[in-house]
């Protein structure tokens, strides 16, 4: 991996007849230092390779090109200059999964070049490896960004820069920063909910407002909120909620307490906040919604060179009130758990640098009312208390050009039905898997994958007995699995063929076909909230396919477009049921600083 340099930090280098190799560092205000670098100079060209092509490369700059002193085969001292290219823009607010970006960022990359703290190899990929979701320039929980070096900066190239690192004493060490997003979404859905939800024809609307601010009291403590406002309108509109139109309130709000214990960077966060330390596909940020997930409670971390360990204990904001500042927290529902992370040793594959991250996790959730409910026999809905315990592995990373991402979750815990307070065991499962390769120099930074999803269903008509629907509740990543929310993770096989291309800096094109299927045709089709009920009975096993393509477009730093459009094509048996296929736009046009 690259050392971390600045990109003006230059090392001169003095060939011997011993063959030792040491370097000045030389940076712009400090003595020079001793430093050796020949393990450096050993790893650059495979790392350079590791990389990737194009704008997201480190590359070493020979003198005659760049007008700087470059490497030779001489016994003169030379200079060598490692540049970390400006980030790419498309990069610059990265999507959930560290697999199948549009383009591939080492950690190097990742904390020069992106403002994400430095969590070491935890900040590989797209940086969510280190627990607090995905980081470039910006994050999808701008509390995870790090600011400070604006602290050294004398000027930069961006307006916004004033605006997240604003000096509050004459030292520096106590500094607040502020964040912002606005987002404005527009869906159209020609059959809604597979022809369940009228009108047809629908046209949605929403705009939501974030903006938040970071006040840092020296190294060891910091207070963060962020308010949310958000309305929303459209044609033939329908389930807007209090997730959709919100009054202004306290989305976040805690404070954290960092420090360094066993050798460890480690925290303390108590208060309202994001959560993103799970794996997309099962846990992730509300993305649909104007209104983003968020908890109450508490987390611990704790970050060493190749490990890092998480637990936490949060009931979910209780977000349906319709007046100012009325949130408060949510009882009935609960999220608990465990995390570590490894970090195995780097190895090679196919003449290029291989790295991986390995997840043992434990996650619980407690669930009540209609978010507890199970399906039940002819179509109902049987309300109790649900806890899951969910116990899972994921293995994930980077071999030469291949990416890989495998993860298996085995679901227990108990149902008690509301009526009569009768108790039935859970025992199901899923297992993720994402598996592609970069093909190697491509002008189109092409990837092309296969992903494949399985979550257990059981059988509804069973009064009694084990329950085998595996139930993700918390807002998976929105476009992993289905782009138009139809589909969720319970009771469905997944196999989707997918490729993206990156033809320039600021644009890049999925293009994914997923077929769906139940795993059991005992169990209805879920929805993201509940399952379907159709006219007839669906008794087929095969759902339909929704080819699917999207287009992300960094406009410039704080302005992007990303637009997704689907066609879902329901099967024979399921259009006899009374189900319909349809076609599904999306739009999403955001500024953010």
């Amino acid at each position: 991996m690259v050392p971390s340099l600045t990109p003006a930090t230059t090392a001169n280098i003095r060939n011997s007849r011993r063959l030792a190799l040491c370097a000045h560092v030389v940076r712009t205000g400090r003595k020079a230092a001793d430093f050796p670098v020949l393990a450096m100079l050993l790893s650059l060209p495979s790392g350079a390779a590791m990389l990737g092509q194009g704008a997201h490369a480190a590359e070493l700059t020979p003198a005659r090109q760049s007008g700087q002193v470059g490497i030779q085969a001489t016994s003169q001292p030379e200079s060598m200059v490692v540049h970390i290219q400006p980030r790419p823009p498309i990069q610059i607010y990265p999507h959930a999964n560290p697999i199948g970006q549009p383009l591939r960022m080492s950690g190097a990359e990742n904390r020069k070049n992106g403002h994400q703290y430095d969590w070491g190899v935890f900040n590989r990929g797209n940086g969510e490896a280190a627990g607090f979701g995905p980081v470039g320039t910006y994050g999808v929980a701008p509390w995870a960004e790090d600011w400070s070096r604006l602290r050294h900066t004398k000027k930069s190239d961006d307006p916004f820069d004033v605006l997240k690192y604003i000096p509050l004493t004459r030292s520096g060490n106590v500094w607040i920063s502020f964040s912002g997003e606005t987002r404005l979404r527009n869906w159209f859905e020609s059959r809604p909910q597979l022809g369940t939800q009228k009108p047809n024809d629908s046209g949605r609307f929403g705009v939501r407002n974030l903006y938040g601010a970071d006040l840092h009291i020296g190294s060891h403590l910091r207070f963060f909120g962020q308010l949310i406002n958000a309305d929303a309108a459209g044609w033939g509109g329908y389930g807007y909620g209090s997730t959709y139109r919100k009054r202004l309130d306290a989305q976040q709000a805690f404070v954290e307490t960092r420090w360094t214990m066993l050798g460890a960077k480690s925290g303390f966060i108590f208060g309202r906040q994001q959560f993103l330390d799970a794996p997309s596909y099962m846990l992730y940020n509300r993305e649909t919604p104007n209104v983003p997930l968020s908890w109450d409670g508490f987390r611990a971390y704790m970050v060493w060179k190749r490990i890092r360990v998480d637990g936490w204990d949060f009931v979910q904001t209780y977000d349906s009130e319709n007046k100012m500042f009325h949130d408060t927290e949510n009882y009935a529902t609960r999220l608990y758990g465990f995390n570590t992370t490894w970090a195995p040793p780097d190895f090679t594959f196919m003449g290029q640098k291989g790295y991986s991250f390995l997840d043992a996790f434990y996650i619980g959730y407690k669930l009540n009312g209609s978010a507890g409910a199970i399906a039940g026999p002819n179509g109902t809905s049987v309300k109790g208390s649900n806890t899951r315990n969910n116990f899972g592995m994921r293995w994930h990373g980077v071999a030469g050009p291949i990416e890989f991402s495998v993860g298996g979750i085995w679901q227990g815990g108990v149902f008690r039905q509301a009526s009569n307070n009768a108790a039935r065991n859970v025992s199901a499962y899923a297992i993720n898997s994402v598996v592609g390769a970069r093909l190697p120099k491509n002008a189109l930074n092409a990837f092309a994958g296969i992903q494949t999803d399985v979550y257990s269903g059981g059988n509804a008509s069973e009064r009694s007995g084990t329950i085998g629907t595996y139930v993700s509740p918390f807002n998976p990543q929105t476009n992993y699995l289905d782009t138009t929310t139809y589909m969720t993770g319970s009771n469905l096989i997944s196999f989707a063929p997918l490729v993206r291309i990156t033809p320039f800096k600021s644009v890049s094109i999925q293009i994914k076909y997923p077929l769906f299927w139940r795993d059991s045709v005992n169990d209805p089709v879920y929805k993201s909230s509940g399952f379907y009920k159709f006219a007839g009975n669906f008794r087929g096993k095969f759902i339909g396919m929704a080819p699917q393509a999207s287009v992300a477009w960094q406009i410039n730093t704080h302005v992007s477009w990303t637009q997704y459009v689907s066609r879902f094509m329901t099967s024979r048996a399921l259009n006899e049921a009374g189900g319909s296929g349809g076609t599904y736009y999306q739009s999403n046009f955001v500024f953010r600083f």
